[in-house]
């Protein structure tokens, strides 16, 4: 085996040990860069929820107030612009979803589920927890939550202190049951955006692969570099000595002496050979006078 093969080979094995290593260090980063990608999605879709509520309580709400007690129009609900808005992405993306989760909701729709309801108590036990961040398990999959507390304001009191106070017209709908009784500055609800985690499984194989196609041109660019150096500072040079000598040891004075110029390794070894080529060369001529 040849000085290039057995350099070659070592460069394999060092390779593969160091992209071993690498994947093995790097594997956790990288799924936890993917993680937080996909919660600042999922942030993000919290906040145009949070900006569609803001919009419909702020703006629309303050038009059809009048209105309410005779017809009840769902689009005056904060909660309600929010949901449809999420429509919209949830008709692209249709594993994310967007509910308010409540403890005690008009709708009996937005009631919370068990594991919803130990979100909105844990928020109540922290107020000013801004945020809550879990995985869960489900049928269909492991699922990334994001939730965010709902405080009740002075506002929501109009229709959800008592069913006398509220709208008739809501009440016609959903009775006199459920969604009454709340307090102000009140944690009863909360923002649930749940993100399917294979979401960032996805990302992080595209993490991934970013890395390798970089990574296996760097490998390519120092394997041809190496390979070259190695042929024109190492191989060609030994070479060249190796034919040099075998000619002068058959006998073929006349062979030109070989100058490599370099003042590393194989520059001495070269020198030194040129020496002991002009040696044998005037050893012999001595003994031709002789």
């Amino acid at each position: 085996m040849g000085i290039r093969a057995k350099f070659n080979l070592l460069m394999v094995v060092v390779t593969a040990v160091g992209v071993g290593l690498f994947a093995l260090a790097a594997d956790p980063l990288v799924n936890a860069v993917a993680r937080e990608e996909v919660l600042q999605s999922a942030r993000i879709m919290m906040d145009s929820a949070g900006g569609a509520r803001k919009y419909t309580s702020d703006q629309i709400t303050p038009l059809l107030k009048d209105r309410l007690q005779h017809h009840f129009y769902p689009q005056a609900v904060s909660a309600y612009a929010a949901k449809r808005n999420f429509d919209v992405i949830r008709a692209k993306y249709p594993d994310y979803s967007y509910r308010e989760a409540a403890l005690n909701p008009t709708n009996p729709q937005d009631r919370a589920s068990d594991w919803e309801t130990d979100i909105i108590n844990a928020f109540r036990a922290n107020p000013g927890k801004p945020e809550i961040v879990l995985e869960r398990s489900t049928a269909t999959g492991q699922f990334i939550e994001l939730a965010r507390p709902i405080v009740t304001k002075p506002a929501c009191m109009e229709c959800h202190s008592t069913a006398a106070s509220a709208p008739a017209a809501m009440v016609d709908i959903y009775g006199d049951a459920n969604g009454f009784g709340w307090k102000v500055n009140e944690i009863g609800a909360a923002q649930v955006v749940s993100v399917p985690l294979r979401a960032s499984a996805v990302r992080a194989e595209h993490i991934r692969h970013l890395f390798v196609l970089p990574f296996a041109c760097f490998l390519v660019v120092m394997y041809v570099s190496i390979n070259l150096l190695l042929h024109f500072v190492v191989i060609r040079p030994i070479e060249r000595i190796s034919e040099t000598a075998e000619a002068v040891s058959m006998g073929t004075l006349e062979t030109p002496e070989f100058n490599y110029g370099a003042k590393d390794e194989i520059g001495r070894l070269s020198a030194s050979f040129t020496r002991m080529h002009r040696s044998v060369v005037e050893a012999f001529r001595l003994l031709g006078q002789g």
